[in-house]
């Protein structure tokens, strides 16, 4: 019988041998998992991704509110009475140009407002990031349904990828490594209702 027919090894306790894992990469020390390096190293690197991504929010968020003069002027600001979402949606070209220009205006700028800033901050902390995850991923669709038909690939552009990518961070726990995921985890209401997680 090869290694590879054998039955997987499952951990066991006693007193007089260490307890074997049945993975390799993972070494099992007093029923205690010990993580490798590679391992360390993708929690940092899917942590400082979030991070980032929820910055990417935040500045669309500021940038609208105030005008930080990237993709927002200043005249243009929501402080300033310009609206958040009408230059997006009117200037929709694509298949769903109707419904876009139908709900430009100020319904939508404060639903978009909010969820750039609510959505920022839930992935920035590292909190509530099943919900930011779908919320998040719900305004990536919209935004890249607004931009069709993509002129740089038939289907496919960052809009999408971020919104994978974001659901992919909630579903690997990004928020307890260098966040509050863990703090909040562990709050009453959080615990009653673990879609909050």
């Amino acid at each position: 019988m090869s290694l590879l027919d054998a039955p997987p090894t499952t951990p066991r306790m006693s007193n007089s041998a260490p307890p074997v894992s049945a993975r390799p990469d993972i070494e099992v020390i007093a029923d205690a998992v010990v993580e490798t390096r590679e391992q360390v190293a993708a929690r940092y690197t899917f942590a400082v991704a979030r991070i980032a991504l929820g910055f990417v929010f935040l500045w669309a968020f500021l940038d609208k509110l105030v005008g930080l003069d990237h993709a927002t002027p200043s005249a243009k600001a929501w402080i300033n009475g310009g609206s958040p979402s009408s230059g997006f949606l009117n200037g929709v070209k694509g298949p769903f140009a109707d419904v876009f220009h139908s709900i430009a205006g100020t319904p939508a700028d404060y639903l978009f407002m909010a969820g750039l800033f609510g959505i920022g901050i839930a992935v920035t902390l590292g909190v509530g990031m099943r919900v930011a995850a779908g919320a998040g991923a719900l305004l990536l669709v919209f935004m890249w349904a607004a931009v069709l038909p993509i002129t740089t690939n038939p289907f496919l552009d960052d809009h999408l990828v971020y919104a994978v990518f974001l659901v992919g961070l909630a579903l690997m726990h990004a928020g307890d490594t260098v966040g509050l995921g863990k703090v909040w985890a562990k709050l009453p209401m959080v615990k009653r209702y673990p879609v909050l997680v």
